[in-house]
């Protein structure tokens, strides 16, 4: 959400949010995936994204709702208001839910939850297993952790979907997808990533989770590895850069700014005008000038690949496909894409390039689940049983508080 602002600026684009996943439900997307983050003027204004995919649920019948992701350190999301949620939405969905989870990442974010960087991993991975015990057990007995402690209770309502929603876990390097791969979650790769990256992450990513190192931290195993691109579709070229381009760019200079080296003044920074007086110096104009740095060259170019014709968008794909690739997420709303224009684009795509990777869709899910079977099911063999008996645990109501008669 771009500046300049006014006071009907955030309820138009979550209006317009809702529109589009009403339109991509009708038009057969499988997927919506909404966000978790907090504080990040101008990049993401989605801190409630429960509430969002509620909205979701309740405007569509068949797209998956996904977060992704819901940041996991308890002092942002305890973990049975995780679960409490979680299945609330899948239960009003029919059994729609999707569960991405991370760690947070941005000091913007860390810092004003308290949340030290060195310990964050630690604190999602004790949370995550918390969560999936809590969606799962009845009752839920108990856990004393280093950054989770909670008595036995019945953790309610339970699930639609069993044991649990599908378990996604945020990653931006090698070394996070390859713990996805160990705890048998299907891998968000967020980063903006080329071809011959995503390739090399999948095979290891598959390498991983069909071996003896997989140990699933829930009840199943969610064997999926995704990407993301900046979506922009139109029959001529020139005007999908035009309407698409501007808010890819404008979507990796906010991460830089977040993520890498900016320097932000909360409520005051103006990152749309920032982004205007430095693209052309960082190299974020149509034609980025010879003598880049390479790597900068390269992440910018996977920033158009998800831009152009529905001949250029299915040749793309297919590329990701054949790499291996299980979803491609595409990030509509960035910048100040223009709503109409995602509306138009959705349209086309789902048109003329969707109904080619629909086809085979079955066959290729079948092929995967075949090769799958055997190591999945020694995966859920090694997961260690919880064998605690709170049978003879009791919850005394206090009365002292109440006069004697």
């Amino acid at each position: 959400m771009p500046r300049p602002w006014t006071e009907e600026s955030e309820e138009r684009v979550l209006r317009e949010a809702l529109e589009q996943v009403e339109l991509a439900d009708r038009l057969g997307f499988d997927y919506v995936w909404a966000t978790e983050h907090h504080f990040l003027d101008e990049y993401s204004h989605s801190s409630a994204p429960e509430v969002f995919l509620a909205a979701a649920a309740a405007r569509t019948e068949n797209i998956r709702l996904a977060h992704g992701i819901v940041t996991l350190p308890p002092s942002v999301n305890h973990p049975a208001r995780v679960a409490e949620r979680l299945a609330t939405l899948d239960l009003i969905s029919g059994g729609r839910v999707d569960f991405g989870s991370g760690q947070g990442s941005t000091q913007h974010e860390l810092g004003a939850f308290g949340i030290d960087r060195a310990t964050k991993r630690e604190q999602w991975r004790e949370a995550i297993e918390v969560v999936a015990r809590m969606l799962t057990e009845v009752p839920f007995t108990g856990h004393q952790g280093e950054w989770v402690s909670m008595p036995p209770r019945n953790v309610v309502p339970k699930p639609k979907q069993k044991p649990h929603p599908p378990l996604w876990v945020a990653c931006s390097s090698p070394e996070t997808i390859a713990a996805a791969a160990r705890y048998g979650m299907g891998a968000l790769s967020l980063a903006f990533v080329t071809v011959e990256e995503a390739r090399e992450w999948a095979e290891s990513y598959y390498r991983i989770l069909a071996s003896e190192e997989c140990v699933p931290l829930g009840k199943a195993v969610n064997p999926n590895f995704s990407v993301v691109t900046p979506f922009m579709c139109h029959s001529d070229e020139e005007i999908a850069l035009d309407r698409g381009l501007d808010g890819a760019y404008s979507l990796f200079y906010g991460f830089m700014h977040y993520y890498v080296n900016g320097q932000h003044r909360p409520g005051t920074t103006d990152l749309a005008a920032g982004f205007e007086q430095a693209r052309e110096m960082i190299g974020l104009t149509r034609n980025p000038p010879a003598g880049m740095d390479p790597t900068l060259k390269a992440r910018i170019d996977s920033l158009r690949r998800g831009i152009g014709t529905p001949e250029q968008l299915a040749e793309m794909i297919r590329s990701y496909e054949e790499a291996g690739v299980d979803q491609i997420i595409f990030q509509t709303q960035i910048g100040s894409t223009r709503h109409e224009h995602i509306c138009e684009a959705l349209e086309l795509f789902a048109a003329e390039v969707m109904p080619e990777f629909a086809e085979r869709r079955v066959e290729s899910e079948a092929v995967k689940s075949e090769r799958l079977a055997v190591p999945i099911k020694e995966a859920l063999e090694r997961i260690e049983p919880n064998t605690a008996d709170v049978s003879d645990y009791v919850i005394r109501t206090d009365m002292e508080s109440f006069p004697q008669s």
